[in-house]
């Protein structure tokens, strides 16, 4: 069993190694699938494992590091076409690159070969995600195999409470047993973090005791998978459920020893379809764990 200190060190490596990678790869393959490979990390942690460590996701950082070298390339090769390293850098077209390059320099990249500035590449490289410490309490335990019903939502999370009530209907008139007695989960199958919206999903769920009928509402039955897990207990709004999120992939995994399961990560609504306010709700989000 590593120590603490060996524990951090190994995860550190993986993560210095992979970004040696990018830096040496960056015609490449630079996915989250191909990376999380190269770093061998569980493909359904690795884009928050990556943006609780680097600070920005990972097509950002991908992004950022194209735009370094067309920087460098413009800087020391006045005869660069701005469209040749708008090309290099990975975009269609060189007003989608000038709007990225002078985003991220502050500057056009023809007045940037003009007069470099590195010290805006520097002040503005990466901002760390700004999540508050958490005094987190993880707790690791067993979670049995759970039989849900289950609406997948696809979209935007702002409509998220629409597919929500679409469920609650369906519910209603399903036989099963009252929703208030009944374990309600949502397991995300993407990041809204980073995903585009009408990209989202989210399997809406709860726990059935009796086979789902098939019906015109989509809600088909699904199985949670039983296993390890980390838990950690959010307070508050799920609107705010990221802040409680990024820390246990930033400040407890690396020192844990634990390995992260192929499996998404999951919430169990402790306060769901009950008079509580959003704002005193209580969420378990639970992490799989080899």
């Amino acid at each position: 069993m590593l120590t603490h200190a060996e524990a951090t060190t190994a995860y550190t490596r993986r993560f210095e190694d992979t970004l040696a990678y990018i830096d040496a790869n960056l015609e490449g393959d630079l996915s989250v699938g191909a990376l999380s490979q190269i770093a061998n990390f569980s493909k359904f942690h690795f884009h928050r494992q990556f943006a609780a460590y680097v600070g920005v996701p990972v097509a950002r950082y991908v992004q950022l590091m194209r735009l370094r070298r067309a920087a460098h390339r413009l800087a020391s090769r006045e005869s660069c076409p701005v469209i040749d390293a708008a090309f290099d850098a990975g975009f269609d077209s060189p007003e989608a690159f000038s709007r990225a390059f002078k985003r991220s320099f502050g500057m056009t990249p023809i007045a940037f070969r003009q007069h470099p500035n590195w010290q805006i590449w520097s002040a503005n490289f990466i901002v760390p995600y700004r999540s508050r410490k958490l005094n987190m309490q993880v707790r690791i335990v067993d979670f049995a195999v759970t039989r849900v019903a289950a609406l997948e939502h696809v979209g935007p999370i702002g409509l998220v409470n629409e597919s929500v009530r679409k469920f609650v209907d369906w519910h209603r008139q399903s036989g099963q047993p009252p929703l208030l007695s009944s374990r309600a989960f949502a397991v995300p199958h993407s990041n809204p973090d980073t995903t585009p919206g009408d990209e989202f999903r989210c399997d809406i769920s709860a726990e059935i005791h009796a086979p789902v009928a098939p019906n015109a509402y989509g809600v088909r039955e699904l199985v949670i998978p039983g296993g390890r897990c980390a838990v950690v207990r959010h307070a508050g709004s799920t609107d705010h459920i990221g802040e409680t999120i990024y820390p246990i992939y930033r400040d407890w995994l690396p020192g844990s020893g634990e390995e992260l399961r192929d499996h998404s990560l999951f919430f169990h609504y402790l306060s769901a379809f009950s008079d509580v306010a959003a704002q005193q709700w209580q969420t378990d989000i639970y992490i799989p764990l080899t």
